[in-house]
């Protein structure tokens, strides 16, 4: 061998170890990647109520104050009765007259009154014999001018109103006799209920001076103060219950296949995040958000912690079909007309013929090559793009700014 040949060796070798060596990865395709987005809403209470009297009234009594826990059923404000009290007073002794009255026909008459009856009948009778009498006499006497015709028609008269009175009490003692009629009795008996109707209508009213918790819940505002005259349906206190709250969010209608009813999620709700679970979806489109509301109940621990009209965030994770690299974002360079570019390797006469050996070859030199690309999707760290690259293409990943297009780089080794 010539000394020329040994010194053209020995000058490739001195130029093959200063050339640069590069961090590569060898690019995959892949057909989609995922995007998670967040949705927000408002935290509901379950039930609120505004809660008021159906009657207008003077407010006198108030049993909570703000921040009260209340059971179903417990008093929390009154309106004053007094006047309520009175009128009921007055109709349930106009009541016991009443019943007084039918008990009265539905015994019937006494003995006493139909004996008097009786004697009654009989003394008339007795009086209607002597004018009979009399009236014989006086006939006798008219007849031989005894007597004037005058006298003789005085007996006459008195009998006749004998008779009348006869009659009359004859039919008295007939309908004691035969005891109160039914009508009468049916007429005391709807004069009773009608008072009774009067009572409860009273009683109705005074239970209504009242409010009850409809349920279990917060007195989250007391609106008047005792001594204000309130009208009927004029909000006195707020209600709100004491349960799991519930985060009403809009969700795309694309997106409510991953939210099935039952499904745990987890959602932030200021700086803490709590489980929930999806307990209904509406059935409606918001007209404004093209959305549908996802209502999710809330973790037991939220009931202390979480009020109604915070606001919550749910993250949804979204599949997008694409093609595509994912790539380090430091392998990007900046291209032309806002585009971006990277650097991938070729092979030349002296590398390996499978680049994913290059750890057994990293000695061997390879090209670089500027590949323009289109960014797809950022993600943290990383990008997925698409372009003038293939799969099993080797992009350089690191030290880009001392890279320029044709230069010859070694392969780093693992």
């Amino acid at each position: 061998m010539t000394r020329f040949s040994r010194d053209k060796r020995n000058v490739e070798s001195s130029a093959d170890v200063s050339l640069l060596t590069v961090k590569t990865t060898n690019v995959k395709p892949v057909t989609s990647y995922q995007v998670s987005r967040t949705y927000t809403g408002e935290v509901q209470a379950v039930r609120a109520s505004e809660l008021g009297f159906e009657r207008g009234g003077k407010l006198i009594w108030f049993g909570v104050d703000r921040g009260n826990r209340v059971t179903t059923g417990t008093a929390l404000a009154k309106l004053d009765t007094t006047n309520l009290e009175a009128k009921r007073q007055e109709l349930i002794a106009q009541k016991d007259r009443a019943v007084a009255v039918l008990e009265e026909l539905q015994t019937g008459p006494r003995n006493e009154d139909i004996a008097t009856a009786r004697a009654q009948v009989k003394e008339i009778e007795e009086q209607l014999k002597l004018e009979h009498l009399k009236r014989t006499r006086r006939k006798y006497l008219y007849e031989t001018g005894a007597i004037s015709k005058e006298q003789y028609d005085e007996v006459a008269f008195n009998s006749n109103a004998l008779f009348e009175r006869l009659s009359a009490a004859k039919s008295k003692l007939d309908e004691l006799l035969a005891g109160t009629r039914k009508e009468q009795i049916a007429a005391q008996k709807a004069a009773v209920k009608q008072l009774e109707a009067g009572i409860a209508d009273i009683e109705i009213t005074i239970a209504k001076s009242t409010i009850k918790a409809p349920f279990a819940g917060i007195i989250a505002a007391r609106r008047l103060d005792e001594g204000t005259v309130v009208n009927a349906g004029q909000a006195v206190l707020r209600l709100m219950e004491d349960v799991r709250p519930e985060l009403e969010i809009g969700i795309p209608v694309s997106l409510l296949s991953q939210l099935k009813i039952g499904t745990k999620q987890s959602v932030q709700i200021g700086e803490t995040t709590y489980a929930a679970k999806v307990s209904s979806i509406l059935p409606e489109i918001d007209l404004a958000t093209r959305t549908r509301t996802v209502i999710l109940t809330l973790e037991q621990s939220a009931k202390q912690s979480v009020a109604p009209g915070q606001i919550g965030r749910l993250k949804i994770a979204q599949t997008v079909s694409t093609t595509g690299y994912w790539l380090p974002i430091s392998a990007l360079v900046q291209g032309k007309r806002g585009l971006w570019s990277c650097y991938a390797l070729t092979e030349t006469e002296n590398s390996p013929k499978n680049l994913s050996l290059a750890n057994a070859n990293a000695t061997k030199p390879y090209r670089v090559e500027r590949r323009d690309v289109e960014v797809v999707h950022t993600e943290g760290d990383r990008v997925l793009v698409r372009g003038a690259i293939e799969s099993g293409d080797n992009v350089i990943v690191d030290g880009i700014q001392r890279i320029v297009p044709g230069q010859l780089v070694h392969i780093a080794g693992s």
